[in-house]
């Protein structure tokens, strides 16, 4: 079965992004690489800003497609803990976002660079961001987190820091192993909420 339009498109302009950066981001590159006739892209996103959204909500629905937890709230598990469950889908996703998804990753730096310089695109990075937030600060708190909002901050901080360092940074050439990323997780998770590390 073929995948709606806006999905098609937005995929399109995902490896477009991954593969030239957003100077190869052009509504005609999109329809070309898409397959689909001239003109469609800007039939969906009419603007540059509303193509750039189209991507980013595109890429938070493929990180997040695989993982109840987003869809289902943080109960959906209840044999797991709420730390357990952050550091098995905490070191999932970053090795994912490592691997198969590194794609994605990098199509998301590109556009976190670029909402640093248009207001609109901020606006929008926040907002889709707010529901990784949310729910990392959800499951800190039944973790006995203190004050989960900024251990929420904390943690996404840090795991922004593995997805930079090992996708564009000093650490590109190294992918850590799931057993690496699990320990890693669980480690900053004790830094955080038993003062361990």
């Amino acid at each position: 079965m073929t995948p709606p339009r806006p999905t098609l498109i937005a995929d399109a302009a995902i490896d477009l992004i991954a593969d030239a950066g957003l100077r190869g981001l052009t509504h005609r590159a999109v329809d070309d690489a898409s397959g689909l006739p001239a003109g469609s892209t800007s039939n969906l996103a009419r603007t540059r800003a509303a193509l750039l959204e189209l991507v980013l909500t595109r890429i938070v629905e493929r990180e997040t497609a695989d993982y109840p937890v987003f869809t289902e709230g943080e109960g959906f598990a209840p044999s797991t803990t709420a730390r357990e469950l952050l550091v098995e889908v905490g070191a999932d996703m970053l090795y994912r976002a490592l691997t198969t998804g590194r794609r994605l990753t990098l199509a998301r730096l590109e556009l976190a660079l670029e909402a640093a310089r248009r207001p609109e695109l901020r606006a929008v990075y926040d907002r889709l961001g707010a529901g990784f937030a949310d729910l990392a600060a959800a499951l800190l708190a039944r973790s006995g987190s203190a004050d989960p909002t900024a251990d929420a901050r904390r943690l996404i901080r840090w795991c922004d820091g593995v997805l930079f360092n090992s996708t564009a940074g000093s650490g590109h050439w190294y992918v850590p192993t799931p057993g690496e990323l699990r320990d890693e997780v669980a480690g900053y998770l004790a830094a955080l909420l038993d003062g361990e590390g």
